[in-house]
C-alpha cells in the first residue's frame, strides 16, 4: 500500500450513506485504526435518487462523526478514482455484506484499478450484528411503523420516520 506524502495513508470511504447506518460507523471506526485519515465522502449515485439530499446525508454524517479524530466529512459528484485522486487517498474502503456485495465491489475495484493503478481497494467484512441492515430494508421498517434505532443513531432515526411518514 503506497501512503501519500510523509508517511501519512488517506483512505476513501465512498457511499450514498441514504441513510447513515450503525455499519457504516463501525466500518469507519475499524478503518480510522488502520489508516492515519479516513475520508468519508457522499457519493452522488446517478442510478439512484435518494431519500435524503446530499447536503441532508452530509448534515447526518456531521452529526455522528464531526468530532471524530481523523475523519473528514465530504461530498463528490465524479469518479471515485478521480476524486481519490483529488485528495490524496491512495486506498478506498469498501464494506462487504454478503457474497452479492462482493461479486459487484470486485468489478468496479477492477474498473478503478484499470483506471488508476495506484488506487488499492480494502474490502472490509460488515460485523455480524450489521450484516442484514440495508438502506433499503430500513426504509421498509419505517414505513410499517417500526423502531430502527438499533439499526441507525437516534437522530438519523428520527429524520428518516419524519421524511418516511410525510411522504
Amino acid at each position: 500500500m503506497t501512503a501519500s506524502k510523509g508517511g501519512h495513508t488517506v483512505a476513501l470511504f465512498p457511499a450514498s450513506f441514504d441513510p447513515v447506518t450503525n455499519g457504516h460507523l463501525d466500518l469507519v471506526r475499524r478503518a480510522r485504526a488502520i489508516f492515519d485519515e479516513v475520508v468519508v465522502a457522499v457519493a452522488s449515485n446517478v442510478e439512484k435518487s435518494g431519500t435524503f439530499s446530499e447536503k441532508e446525508r452530509l448534515e447526518m454524517l456531521r452529526d455522528v462523526l464531526g468530532d471524530t479524530p481523523g475523519v473528514r466529512i465530504t461530498a463528490f459528484r465524479s469518479l471515485t478514482v478521480d476524486y481519490a485522486r483529488e485528495i490524496g487517498a491512495h486506498v478506498v474502503i469498501r464494506g462487504l455484506r454478503a457474497m452479492s456485495d462482493f461479486e459487484y465491489e470486485f468489478e468496479m475495484a477492477l474498473m478503478n484499478r484499470h483506471l488508476n493503478p495506484d488506487l488499492e481497494t480494502f474490502f472490509m467484512m460488515t460485523s455480524l450484528e450489521h450484516l442484514y441492515v440495508s438502506s433499503s430494508r430500513l426504509r421498509e421498517l419505517v414505513r410499517f411503523g417500526r423502531d430502527i434505532e438499533e439499526f441507525v443513531p437516534p437522530i438519523v432515526a428520527k429524520k428518516l420516520e419524519q421524511k418516511l411518514r410525510r411522504s
